[in-house]
């Protein structure tokens, strides 16, 4: 029985560590797909995490709104992302700039500016105020009494279980959609999609705001499901690993799930390892690296064999189609 309860907690802690990074690689998706990469996940999420602890708190302690106050700040946490992904999509589409160079501009400036924020509205604080109100793990009706299963797959946070439906729509949508066939042309053949009369621009613009939006959302999940608050290394690397989820998944949803759940279990590993007394010979900073080092390991083993979209990163010119 001890067994099972521990393989039960640590399916469920690899779902809450999975679920931002589902979100986070669903959004990087949508954007590379149209060819635009986007390398400022990272920076993303960091806006996301930011606006709901700030928005939720505010909204907690003067307006006094209560459970109501956690999807509220979920949902201008997106919104958030999705506006300051535009500073990229300008950058990248408009002005025609360096897409690797504008993503990593955008997570310095999300970190340096959410922590200049922070200091602002918290009175010098490099830390958010305690949210009292975050979102509650629910339980599934007769599924969560499941033995082994239904502690690990039906007792969860609200955002895992919404994570799960955005990749099933997010499959249906690039892969059944005439939007989403527009979508990935784009990122495969622009001059073919330009030469037809459909506006690539507008369509690339829309994919950066999803990945915005997508990333924000998974920014917030970490505020609103784990630390309860923001500062500084709330999300910690955690864009650079959707982005691994990203390229492991194959830009597939589907991939992009399984790769996700294989990093959230590498990240419940090391909590996991934590409890217990053997543990304690192990030093602590392998434990923490572990993310991040089973990260390098997988992408060394894909590079060469995942296959980007043909047109990704590179500036479309359409004299030249």
């Amino acid at each position: 029985m001890m067994l099972l309860d521990t393989l039960g907690n640590m399916i469920n802690i690899t779902m809450v560590f999975a679920t931002a990074l589902i979100f986070t690689s669903l959004g990087g998706i949508f954007s590379e797909k149209s060819g635009i990469e986007n390398v400022g996940l990272e920076g993303l999420m960091t806006v996301g995490a930011f606006t709901a602890a700030v928005t939720g708190h505010y909204l907690q302690t003067s307006i006094g709104m209560g459970g109501a106050s956690v999807w509220l700040a979920f949902v201008l946490a997106g919104l958030a992302g999705g506006l300051f992904s535009m500073i990229h999509a300008i950058a990248v589409i408009k002005f025609k700039s360096n897409q690797i160079i504008s993503g990593i501009v955008i997570n310095f400036l999300a970190t340096g500016l959410t922590l200049y924020m922070v200091k602002l509205l918290f009175e010098g604080s490099a830390t958010t105020d305690t949210l009292s109100k975050v979102f509650p793990k629910i339980e599934v009706p007769l599924l969560s009494e499941i033995p082994l299963l239904g502690k690990a797959l039906f007792t969860a946070y609200p955002t895992t279980f919404l994570a799960l439906i955005l990749v099933v729509v997010v499959y249906f949508v690039l892969f059944h959609t005439v939007f989403g066939l527009r979508l990935r042309a784009s990122g495969e053949h622009p001059g073919a999609v330009d030469t037809l009369g459909i506006n690539l621009y507008r369509i690339r613009y829309g994919a950066v705001l999803l990945s915005g939006l997508l990333a924000g959302l998974g920014g917030a999940t970490i505020t609103l499901t784990t630390t309860s608050n923001f500062t500084f290394n709330t999300i910690s690397g955690q864009g650079f690993i959707a982005l691994a989820v990203m390229i492991f998944g194959k830009w597939n949803p589907f991939g992009a799930l399984a790769a996700a759940m294989f990093f959230g279990f590498s990240q419940a590993l090391g909590s996991i390892l934590q409890v217990y007394p053997w543990a304690d010979s192990i030093s602590k900073e392998y434990i923490y690296m572990l993310p991040y080092a089973l990260t390098v390991l997988v992408l060394i083993g894909v590079i060469g064999r995942a296959r980007p979209p043909a047109a990704i990163g590179k500036i479309y010119d359409p004299s030249r189609r």
